[in-house]
């Protein structure tokens, strides 16, 4: 299992596991060159170790490359990382058909064959490219948000040809779609596909299989023993022309069924009209009760062998005995002639035939030595090759060079790119972001970028980078990361009305403001916070003057104040009151309660107005009435 992060030949970033089958994993990743999301398929590790399986799969897998069809998934590289073969596909965002089938049940008949005519549209484009898909089921068609179809896994069936019916576990869904001759061990065909096609067909219009069972063997049997189960019934909603195309393409014998998929495809488009809903029941021949005449092979005349006539018996003569030849010379020269023909046709079957070598450059090593074998050459030697024009793990050329005619069996040598020449890193500290990428894209980097606040390094310049100055860089386009400044770090500026004078200090000095402090008359409390020069939540730096605005407090005021100062008796003089001598104090913003404001002498209760001046420093007035040496009254203002 391919873990996340991990890139395949420099190029290939594994990002997620997608799905697992029984025979392989696909993974999502992303194409770092082309900047774009591919699914990748690796097989299955006891696959791997099957050299034929993996012959056939190297060699279908660069079959599936020469595909190009919009229902098809497109093959973009087959390449080899660790004994590792993989092939690059079209991603595509969606579900299989047979998850959409499970999901939606029967379909109507109008979706069902629209969805056909994709299918078998694909498949016939493969057919024209020589190419069997040998096994189509719905869980090897992907159906996207759109409802395109796009076929997949074209070729890796055939390493599944090996693999013995018993084996429930990987090919049970397969069996489900397996014509009857395939199921006898016959060879697979364009008849063989299309019975597949007319099985997944069945399942659209009906949301199942037509044959099931405990095991392989037994669905297998069903095959070529059972008939199709029907469709059309008084309730359904398929017409019996497409119930034909059902029987047609599923008929047991592959002469009954559909010469081609274009022939398939040509009745899918007409099925629907009203002038062929209610035609006959398609029936095989050889089930219709008709004599069929076969129309005879003309080739070169021969004699025909008399069979009528009786064989003559030779009767022998008892009187007259014959003599008997001797015989063994003649079957002596007979055994040597049979010898020496049978040495001849060994030694002309035996002499190896002139072959071409053929062109594999710009394939990768595991693809050309797959094409060389098939054209019965045997590769004896790769040697690696540094090479700017030709990409890492490609083929430059052969010796002998492609197109030589050389005999079967000849000893070919490659020679594949082992990439570019090693490039030593540059140091692109300090460096601006976008001189440093391009340098490096010329190189034949790929280039990553990152961001990151710095207080010692300028705004969109690089701080640091993934590959160390002065080491040595092979390989096909590597990977480069550069970790680029954003500047000083930021606060966002918090919203300081209200704070004291020694709060807005600690503020300013613990994110490095510096600050100005200034003072006006104000409602608000004294010594606080009224404004700020810097809005609340605006980014600031480091070094960022601020200046607040601290409140002075109200303007000075007075408030006057009246107080009855009672006349206390102190007896009399000559027939006159003594009068007391009364001493009043008062603490405001301008007097202090410790000297005398005011003295007089009454000799009856006297009302008298104190005035205090209030500030913000002094919000309280406080006073004092003394009578004759002693406080007969206190109290404060506001």
């Amino acid at each position: 299992m391919l873990e996340a992060g991990r890139t395949l030949n420099g190029r290939y970033k594994i990002k997620s596991l997608i799905g697992t089958g029984g025979m392989a994993a696909v993974y999502l990743a992303k194409d770092l060159i082309l900047d774009r999301l591919v699914a990748i398929k690796v097989l299955r590790l006891d696959f791997r170790q099957n050299d034929d399986a993996m012959r056939r799969f190297r060699r279908e897998a660069l079959s599936a490359t020469q595909l190009t069809h919009p229902n098809i998934v497109g093959v973009y590289d087959v390449g080899q990382s660790q004994e590792m073969n993989y092939i690059v596909m079209e991603y595509v965002e969606g579900t299989d058909l047979k998850d959409y089938i499970r999901q939606k049940g029967a379909l109507h008949p109008i979706e069902a064959v629209r969805i056909m005519m994709q299918i078998v549209s694909a498949i016939a484009a493969a057919h024209q490219n020589r190419i069997i898909h040998r096994d189509i089921k719905p869980q090897n068609i992907l159906i996207d948000k759109e409802g395109n179809v796009k076929i997949t896994d074209f070729g890796i069936a055939v390493a599944l040809s090996d693999t013995s019916l018993t084996q429930t576990n990987t090919l049970l869904g397969s069996v489900h779609y397996l014509s009857p001759e395939q199921a006898r061990g016959g060879m697979a065909t364009i008849q063989t596909d299309i019975y597949a096609l007319g099985i997944v067909l069945y399942e659209l219009l009906t949301g199942k299989v037509p044959f099931d069972g405990e095991s392989a063997v037994s669905i297998a049997l069903k095959h070529f023993q059972e008939p199709l189960p029907t469709i059309v019934n008084p309730t359904a909603m398929v017409p019996q022309s497409l119930e034909n195309i059902v029987l047609k393409a599923t008929a047991k014998d592959p002469m009954h069924r559909y010469k081609s998929c274009y022939e398939m495809f040509q009745d899918l488009k007409t099925c629907l009209d009203s002038t062929r809903l209610y035609e006959k029941k398609f029936v095989p021949a050889s089930f219709s009760g008709e004599t069929k005449v076969l129309t005879p092979i003309h080739t070169q005349k021969v004699k025909p062998i008399q069979t009528s006539k009786e064989i003559p018996v030779v009767e022998m003569d008892e009187e007259k005995p014959v003599k008997k030849r001797r015989k063994w010379p003649w079957l002596f020269l007979l055994l040597l002639i049979s010898i020496i023909g049978i040495m001849a046709f060994v030694f002309l079957q035996s002499s190896p035939k002139e072959v071409q070598v053929p062109d594999v450059t710009n394939l990768t090593e595991a693809a050309a030595k797959t094409k060389l074998a098939d054209a019965k050459l045997n590769v004896t030697d790769v040697i690696q090759v540094k090479s700017d024009e030709i990409e890492s793990g490609k083929v430059i050329e052969t010796s002998p060079k492609a197109g030589s005619t050389v005999k079967e069996k000849s000893k070919i040598t490659i020679k594949v790119s082992s990439g570019k020449e090693a490039v030593t890193m540059k140091d692109y500290r300090n460096k601006t972001y976008e001189a440093a990428r391009d340098e490096l894209k010329k190189l034949g980097f790929t280039v990553e970028k990152q961001e990151e606040n710095s207080d010692s390094v300028e705004s969109g310049k690089v701080i640091s980078q993934s590959i160390a100055p002065n080491q040595k860089v092979e390989g096909k386009d590597p990977v480069i990361t550069l970790v680029v400044s954003k500047g000083e770090s930021s606060i966002k500026m918090a919203n300081l009305t209200g704070y004291t004078r020694a709060g807005a200090i600690e503020y300013a000095n613990s994110n490095n403001l510096a600050l100005t402090i200034t003072e006006e008359e104000n409602e608000a409390t004294a010594d606080t916070v009224i404004r700020q020069s810097i809005r609340e939540g605006a980014e600031v730096k480091k070094g960022t003057a601020l200046t607040i605005v601290l409140s002075k407090g109200k303007k000075d005021h007075t408030v006057t104040k009246q107080i009855t100062i009672p006349y206390q008796k102190n007896g009399q003089n000559n027939g006159q009151k003594t009068p007391n001598k009364i001493s009043i104090y008062i603490e405001d913003a301008k007097n202090q309660i410790s000297n005398v404001y005011n003295t007089l002498e009454i000799t009856e209760d006297t009302t008298v107005n104190l005035t205090f001046t209030l500030s913000n420093s002094h919000p309280t007035g406080n006073y004092k009435i003394v009578s004759d040496g002693k406080v007969i009254s206190s109290g404060n203002v506001q």
